[in-house]
């Protein structure tokens, strides 16, 4: 297998159904971003108020560490061709996309006094439902006994 296929294979290893989840959810970005410059009123939260602006940065900063944590498990184990069963992957199957749609997105929209993050998260959310199970078959196939043991201990499982 030549080099160029390596890294291409590995790279979508890595990407898993990222880039299928960000295709879905570009459509409700590019509009929304249009028609939140267009009529910003329409997407404004009224401020933020104080009340909002700390609950937007108390479920924001375990957002983007949970996306953090779950980036670098990912690229640490996935290249060892591991299955990832600790940390975040431990509580939920998907912790990268399901933490951006519920805990990053629409808590920064917040702070940025637009409910668009609202919006986005809910797209990335329903394209997570669209394209993991994709995924999650290729994980099934390739890891068999050690996938029906770890969907057996996942905390949330239909999150």
């Amino acid at each position: 297998m030549g080099r160029q296929k390596e890294r291409n294979i590995m790279l979508r290893r890595l990407v898993g159904s990222g880039d299928k989840i960000g295709l879905f959810a570009l459509p409700f970005i590019v509009i929304g971003l249009g028609l939140n410059i267009w009529k910003p009123n329409w997407f404004s939260v009224g401020g933020p108020t104080d009340l909002l602006k700390i609950i937007s940065i108390i479920i924001l900063i375990p957002g983007i560490i949970i996306w953090a944590w779950s980036v670098i498990l990912i690229l640490m184990k996935i290249p060892q061709k591991q299955l990832i069963t600790t940390g975040p992957y431990a509580l939920v199957k998907h912790p990268l996309y399901t933490g951006v749609a519920f805990l990053v997105l629409p808590w920064f929209g917040f702070l940025c006094n637009s409910w668009l993050g609202m919006v986005v998260g809910g797209a990335f959310y329903v394209g997570r439902l669209l394209f993991a199970p994709e995924e999650e078959r290729k994980l099934s196939s390739e890891f068999r006994v050690e996938w029906e043991k770890y969907i057996k201990k996942v905390i949330i499982l239909w999150l």
